[in-house]
């Protein structure tokens, strides 16, 4: 299979992936380190590509986005868009090594709280009397926090996303795929826009515009598959990428 292939296949892969449950970097990421890209510049690279995918599938929800609590997607999504871009900088400034041991981990976190969030956070709402409920600051400081790591790493950020407004506000994970695509797409775009000026993403151009015009298809294939699957049917999905990429980043890691 020639590279070019490779990369357009992992696009398509990673842009459906994106769209359904979250978890596209994990398919791209590989496929271009494979294919001889350093890991800094093929993060970089697959932020770059897995962009106009995530549009895509945001502009197939635009008319499905859920509100996150009180938030308004106005705040979250400026919010998202500043910690992509500061979290797109820690990656060319800092060595990547430290931050990478703990991915696994937080993974794992985040899929124990996808799992069991709601009904951590129907049980708390019983014991205290009253629903549990993030204010609008906390909501954006988390999201900050997670665009952060976004624009950073960008593994499986959708999937934090859901899981703290899961646990934060019992927000269903099917209901806050839309808002978790479009916020996705903020952090990757941001991101970019510093990526395509400071790093070494641009030195492979044909594998690179392989891998974005494989992620457009899959993005928006993706995101019309996702409309038309069941709820419950679209959290097993959800959580079943949860689970499969922490084993993979504890593989990875071992």
């Amino acid at each position: 299979m020639s590279e070019t292939l490779l990369v357009l296949l992992a696009g398509t892969a990673a842009g459906a992936l994106n769209a359904v449950g979250g978890g596209g970097t994990f398919v791209a990421l590989p496929a271009l380190v494979a294919v001889g890209l350093p890991p800094v510049t093929a993060n970089a690279a697959s932020s770059i590509a897995l962009v106009p995918g995530s549009v895509a599938s945001a502009w197939v929800y635009r008319r499905e986005l859920a509100p996150v609590g009180s938030t308004s997607t106005t705040a979250l999504t400026t919010v998202s868009l500043i910690g992509g871009g500061l979290g797109a900088g820690l990656l060319l400034a800092l060595p990547a090594a430290a931050f990478d041991a703990a991915v696994p981990w937080l993974l794992a976190f985040a899929t124990v709280v996808l799992a069991f969030g709601r009904y951590l956070s129907r049980a708390v709402s019983t014991a205290m009397g009253r629903p549990v409920g993030m204010s609008s600051r906390a909501v954006l400081i988390g999201q900050f926090f997670l665009a952060l790591y976004g624009g950073y790493f960008g593994g499986a950020v959708g999937i934090l996303m859901l899981a703290l407004w899961s646990v934060g506000l019992g927000l269903d994970a099917a209901a806050g795929n839309p808002m978790r695509v479009t916020q996705v797409a903020a952090v990757y775009l941001s991101a970019t826009a510093l990526f395509l000026v400071a790093s070494e993403a641009l030195s492979a151009p044909v594998l690179l515009v392989g891998m974005l015009a494989g992620a457009v298809v899959g993005g928006f294939a993706g995101a019309h598959l996702a409309r038309r699957l069941p709820a419950r049917l679209l959290r097993g999905v959800i959580l079943t990428t949860a689970v499969t990429m922490t084993v993979l980043y504890f593989l990875r890691a071992g």
